[in-house]
């Protein structure tokens, strides 16, 4: 090889070696690039995947309140904590305890949702919600609601008790609705927001008819409510009318019916298995102001019909998980509530006064309950209940409520205790913490 050519060679030698030095640095860097990347996108994954379940718990709510209750009876009231009655001694007697200790789990989706809620108090753990909600996706406007709710009957049964101005609803609630709640199924329609139509509101379904309680027979009850609301600001404005048809099973060939003033016993048979109607009829109204004196709140409900019960002390709507065997008696009612809210200014302090009733037996009154073969009795005897009170909403999570009930009951000559006003007056002191 002459010198030209090993001259050649090694500067060629050398521009290899030169490119190869240059070219490394760069391979590195990008191989350090690449890594980098890969880190990234797997970092994006995890915090995609972290943000998705952050916003399932998201989801999930935890509520709850708890009402620690002092109450004062009158010689023969009937207490809500405690033991119910004094008849171990007379004269008026006193009780403490948790009126209510709920704890409340719903889950909120896209378009289904979930409520489970149980009462925890010293007498013991009971469910109170289970259900679920479906919403159609497309125009917002069909829903479905199934399990353990509240009926859709008027305003005061959906009102929830951590928000009630009364401590207890109205006692043609309290004895037509036992516990507000049933096992069933609902179609709610109500348009979106954006549509002027939503003001309107439509709740109807199916239910068991006898509490929350296993259900017991064949017969399913219709219960349906339409309602409107408004805003106009200063002044808000509502009412519905509410229809309820069941069916009561009849478990003795002993029923009695009224005509004129008593009842008549129609015994056969055929009674036995057969079922009585069960049908209500119920009107609303809900009235709100701002104003310098602050809110004002009235709100009105009228409910009429006819109620089968058994015999016995009380008219009370089937709530039971055993089908009775008693007699029935069917009657016809009325009943309802007006109650006004007060609130003073901007302060956290508002004034309540309400009067109740329920006639469980329009068709007699006075001397004629009780009367020699009228067949009617304590059950028949109308209640009238006006109560007073004050709320102060000591924070955004305690209220502090004291409440006096005036009781009257109709007085007749036949039936022994009543042929007075009896003394069942309550007074009521409750301190409620929510969350």
């Amino acid at each position: 090889m002459n010198r030209g050519k090993f001259a050649l060679l090694s500067l060629s030698a050398c521009l290899l070696a030169t490119v190869a030095e240059a070219q490394e640095p760069e391979t590195k860097q990008a191989d350090k690039q690449q890594v980098e990347e890969q880190q990234i996108e797997q970092l994006q994954h995890e915090t995609a995947a972290l943000e998705k379940e952050v916003d399932r718990l998201k989801r999930f709510k935890i509520s709850g309140y708890i009402q620690a209750q002092y109450q004062h009876g009158q010689e023969d009231a009937s207490l809500d904590v405690g033991e119910e009655s004094n008849e171990a001694d007379r004269g008026g007697f006193n009780r403490m305890g948790i009126r209510r200790g709920r704890l409340k789990l719903a889950y909120e989706g896209a378009v289904t949702s979930g409520v489970f809620q149980i009462d925890i108090t010293e007498k013991g753990v009971q469910v109170k919600d289970a259900y679920f909600n479906l919403q159609d996706p497309w125009i917002r406007t069909l829903g479905f609601r199934a399990g353990i709710f509240n009926r859709p009957f008027g305003f005061e049964i959906g009102n929830s008790s951590s928000r009630r101005e009364a401590p207890e609803r109205s006692t043609v609630f309290r004895t037509l609705f036992p516990d507000e709640r049933d096992f069933g199924g609902m179609l709610v329609v109500q348009a979106p927001q954006s549509s002027p139509w939503s003001v309107l509101r439509l709740e109807a379904g199916l239910f068991a008819g006898n509490g929350v309680n296993l259900d017991t027979d064949n017969k399913k009850d219709f219960i349906g409510h339409l309602s409107a609301f408004k805003d106009f600001g200063t002044i808000a404005l509502g009412g519905g009318f509410s229809y309820y048809h069941g069916q009561v099973y009849q478990g003795s060939s002993e029923v009695y019916r009224m005509r004129g003033d008593r009842f008549v016993l129609y015994n056969s048979e055929s009674n036995v298995g057969r079922y009585a109607k069960r049908q209500y009829f119920g009107f609303d109204l809900e009235f709100s102001l701002t104003s310098a004196l602050g809110e004002t709140d009235l709100s009105v409900e009228y409910l009429f019909g006819q109620q089968p019960a058994a015999e016995g002390n009380t008219t009370q709507s089937p709530n039971y998980d055993k089908r009775p065997t008693s007699p029935t008696y069917i009657r016809e009612f009325n009943g309802g509530y007006a109650m006004l809210v007060q609130s003073l200014g901007r302060l956290p302090v508002a004034v309540v006064a309400k009067y109740d009733w329920y006639n469980p037996n329009t068709q007699v009154k006075g001397d004629q309950i009780g009367a020699p073969d009228s067949h009617t009795g304590i059950a028949d005897l109308a209640v009238n209940t006006f109560g007073f009170g004050a709320l102060w909403d000591i924070g955004k999570s305690v209220r502090l409520t004291a409440y006096y009930e005036l009781k009257y009951n109709e007085k007749t000559k036949y039936l022994a205790g009543y042929e007075r006003d009896r003394k069942d007056d309550v007074f009521t002191l409750r301190l409620q913490y929510k969350f």
